[in-house]
């Protein structure tokens, strides 16, 4: 017995007619005749009369029409809006981010959508590629560790990640040793996310070492490359902790304690004003949210 043996049923029940009944489902008239004779055969009674006058029901296609004929309906309608849904939800969603976010982060919370077989895309970009791309509807959402003053957009913090001052082992035993930790930093070659923003300017003053100036030796805009030069023993900085957690774990790098602790920095989705009312750009959205939040 199938769902399709059932509707053809039902039709039958419903226009006392076999052709009528193939018509409506676009059927063939021997196509529905086989349809009735399976189901007859599955429920083990018979189900209609057949006369010159059309299909006359019997007591047992009552019953079975009683049962299923609303349900039948419903089913289908569910069906039916599943369909929809996994139709409105083909096709890819873009996301533009800080490059190391959307790698370190942003990647593996990807996995059950990439399941499902949704298509993703990820585009590298600094606060000023997200407003523009969001805003030109080049992209469908953004991941911004800048807060964005944008009326053509939408955002909502969805984490906060401690940021903590770490070097190579010897260097931060070195600092941890120094009899004053803003002389020995200041000597220490520095190493930046970018000029406009460097998160190791917050950890300094909220760990009230205003003396260090910082003088980047080196500036970049994807702390993973900042990462390799630490590694290899060259410089400090300050960085998020996701960046850093399994070096520290291996013993690759180390924390340079600051007297009052870490700063933490904190992470924006973005959107265009209207962008949600796509299923599939709410859904990713949603998916993305509540596992950020849950700091996976």
């Amino acid at each position: 017995m199938s769902l399709v043996h059932l509707r053809t049923f039902i039709e039958v029940y419903r226009q006392r007619s076999i052709s009528g009944a193939a018509r409506g489902l676009g059927l063939t008239q021997p196509a529905v005749s086989q349809h009735i004779a399976a189901l007859e055969a599955a429920v083990g009674r018979q189900l209609f009369l057949r006369s010159v006058h059309g299909m006359a029901p019997t007591p047992a296609a009552d019953e079975l029409a009683a049962d299923i004929g609303d349900r039948l309906d419903l089913a289908e309608a569910a069906l039916g809006a599943a369909r929809a849904r996994s139709s409105e939800m083909a096709g890819a969603v873009r996301l533009v981010g800080h490059a190391d976010f959307l790698s370190e982060v942003i990647a593996p919370l990807l996995i059950p959508l990439l399941m499902a077989q949704m298509k993703v895309r990820l585009q590298a970009g600094d606060r000023d590629d997200v407003i523009h791309n969001l805003a030109e509807g080049h992209c469908d959402l953004g991941l911004s560790g800048y807060p964005i003053q944008d009326r053509r957009l939408r955002t909502e913090l969805v984490r906060e990640e401690p940021v903590i001052a770490v070097a190579a082992p010897a260097i931060a035993a070195r600092l941890r040793t120094a009899p004053d930790l803003a002389t020995a930093l200041a000597a220490e070659p520095l190493l930046a996310y970018n000029l406009e923003r460097m998160l190791v300017d917050g950890w300094l003053a909220h760990n009230g070492l205003q003396g260090v100036t910082p003088n980047p030796a080196v500036i970049g805009q994807d702390f993973r490359g900042l990462r390799r030069l630490l590694c290899a023993g060259f410089g400090w900085t300050a960085m998020p902790a996701y960046l850093c957690r399994a070096e520290i774990a291996r013993g690759d790098l180390e924390e340079i304690p600051g007297p009052v602790g870490p700063t933490a920095n904190a992470y924006y989705m973005v959107w265009a004003a209207g962008a949600l009312r796509h299923p599939r750009i709410a859904h990713v959205r949603q998916t993305l949210m509540a596992e950020l939040r849950r700091g996976v």
